[in-house]
């Protein structure tokens, strides 16, 4: 068999194709920002009049609390009670387990005649 010899791309080709995943890379990242569908979910249980002692905070504690300026509880006591919320939907897994095996069944699709006149070329038509 020939050696492979890959497709010839031109060079608008090349730089639309350069566009697309930069608009498919920023989209990823910020799409999910938009929706509301990134970023950490936090609890926070705030007491009436919160004090350093019911906040469970020792006297070092204070101590860097006001150097990173927080004066009294109060103004600490959201960050200090802050949990965060590691729930997630059974539904959003599955469909995210489809996409990602989706676009691999695609790709393999897609590339397949390439793929295998790639291995022919290297190990042989066996």
């Amino acid at each position: 068999m020939a050696d492979y010899i890959p497709p010839v791309q031109s060079k608008i080709s090349q730089i639309f194709d350069v566009i697309v995943l930069l608009v498919l890379a920023v989209g990823a990242l910020y799409v999910p920002l938009f929706m509301n569908l990134a970023g950490s979910a936090q609890t926070s249980n705030v007491p009436d009049n919160p004090t350093w002692e019911s906040l469970g905070q020792n006297p070092t504690m204070v101590e860097k609390w006001n150097e990173l300026g927080y004066a009294n509880a109060a103004d600490a006591a959201e960050m200090i009670t802050a949990r965060f919320d590691y729930s997630f939907s059974i539904l959003s897994l599955l469909v995210m387990i489809v996409v990602v095996v989706g676009y691999y069944a695609i790709v393999l699709r897609f590339s397949g005649k390439e793929y295998t006149d790639v291995i022919s070329e290297k190990f042989g038509d066996k």
